[in-house]
């Protein structure tokens, strides 16, 4: 097998690039081979990440079928050796400036070297026996060196690729369920501000990108999953009036808790609001806080992150860790986080605590707030939806200003 570094032919200048390519074909390890039909398809699944259009695989597919075996192998003469004519035909008939481009293409990429004559022609020279000596055109080299490289750049493609469908398929199934949720609720004259719901609702399909990404969606259907949590919470609490209370202005003391102003505000409700609340909740039983995703979590609130094991947080133990150096830090007694992981769960009082440490310019004591939370989950009317809404959407926004 031919292994001499070689310039090319005319105008056509030489790289570094090219040379180590050409340099590291002599290192193939001796005896291996793989199909040559295998490691197409592997490039083919990963032409957009080597920079690769269509009409430069079809010419890749021509120069392979000049090759006379299936399997590449590195004891064997891996230059091809078409003319401009041949290729021409072999890849239907693409015109020659186009052939060119995407020849040099495939060269850019890697997949294939030059090995040019003298005079710039591609040919073989032969002994007496009919064996190839020496061959000038295109070496096949690089694409058994790289065939393992292609193999796994071929399955992370296939992986993302699925892994964006099935994000597209929960988004539409979140997003439609969430669209037919306030439809019914306002159809059906369910108790809250269904209008400022739907404006919400609006606002993150807008956000949608037309092409998105695999990041785009996995934000937006966390935002969706909580908007989503958040009407089914309002629609709990309406029905649980319905079963509880005595009349109108009873219902209007429940419904209260799950008004749209909580997405944008992590201050509690007025005094006033939780004695009326608190009267009627008393005797009801409380249910088990949702625990959101842990990723969601640390997005909402970034900062708690420097204070887990090493300055990052990899698991709910990491967060509930670095919960109780916080916990400390914003003067929060013992008592008040425990009473916290008692009613809301450690998940969620970890993730409670992450919360106010992002708005603790905003609070004058952590440790009168948190009981305060405490209190207000202790009667179902505190939930982290809508403060883990309005943490990522303030994100997003500075985000998007400073970009």
């Amino acid at each position: 097998m031919q292994s001499d570094v070689t310039t090319p032919f005319g105008r056509r200048p030489i790289t570094l690039a090219l040379v180590k390519r050409q340099i590291a074909t002599k290192e193939i390890k001796p005896g291996k081979s793989a199909d040559k039909w295998k490691i197409f398809r592997d490039a083919s699944e990963a032409r957009e990440l080597l920079g690769l259009q269509d009409r430069s695989l079809a010419i890749l597919d021509a120069l392979l079928s000049f090759y006379p075996e299936n399997e590449l192998r590195q004891d064997a003469q891996l230059v091809v050796f078409p003319s401009n004519a041949q290729l021409t035909l072999r890849a239907h008939g693409i015109a020659g400036a186009t052939l060119r481009r995407h020849l040099a293409f495939l060269v850019d990429a890697g997949l294939i070297v030059r090995k040019d004559s003298a005079n710039g022609k591609r040919y073989a020279r032969k002994d007496k026996a009919g064996t190839i000596e020496s061959a000038f055109g295109f070496d096949l080299s690089p694409l058994l060196m790289r065939a393992e490289e292609l193999a796994g750049i071929a399955q992370k493609v296939a992986a993302n690729r699925l892994a964006l469908k099935r994000a597209k398929e929960s988004l539409t199934i979140c997003r439609r369920d969430v669209r037919k949720l306030i439809t019914a609720a306002i159809e059906e004259g369910a108790d809250g501000d269904w209008e400022k719901i739907e404006s919400v609702f609006v606002e993150l399909i807008r956000r949608l990108p037309r092409s998105p990404s695999l990041p785009d969606l996995a934000d937006l259907l966390d935002e969706m999953k909580i908007l989503q949590e958040e009407i089914l919470n309002m629609l709990d609490f309406h029905g649980k009036t319905e079963n509880y209370s005595t009349n109108d202005a009873h219902n209007e003391h429940h419904i209260q808790n799950s008004n749209t102003e909580s997405f944008n505000e992590l201050e509690p409700s007025s005094e006033k609001e939780q004695g009326a609340r608190a009267s009627q909740s008393r005797d009801q039983k409380s249910e088990p806080m949702k625990a959101f995703p842990l990723g969601m979590v640390l997005r909402a609130c970034p900062d708690i992150t420097a204070y887990g094991p090493g300055g990052a947080i990899g698991s709910w133990r990491d967060l509930m860790a670095a919960a109780v150096t916080v916990r400390s830090m914003l003067g929060v007694s013992p008592s008040a986080y425990q009473e916290a992981c008692e009613t809301m769960g450690p998940e969620n009082a970890a993730a409670t605590i992450a919360c106010i440490l992002e708005r603790a310019g905003h609070i004058n004591s952590a440790g009168g707030y948190l009981r305060d939370l405490t209190a207000r989950a202790r009667q179902g009317e505190f939930s982290l939806g809508p403060v883990l809404m309005a943490l990522l959407r303030a994100h997003g926004g500075a985000a998007g200003k400073t970009g």
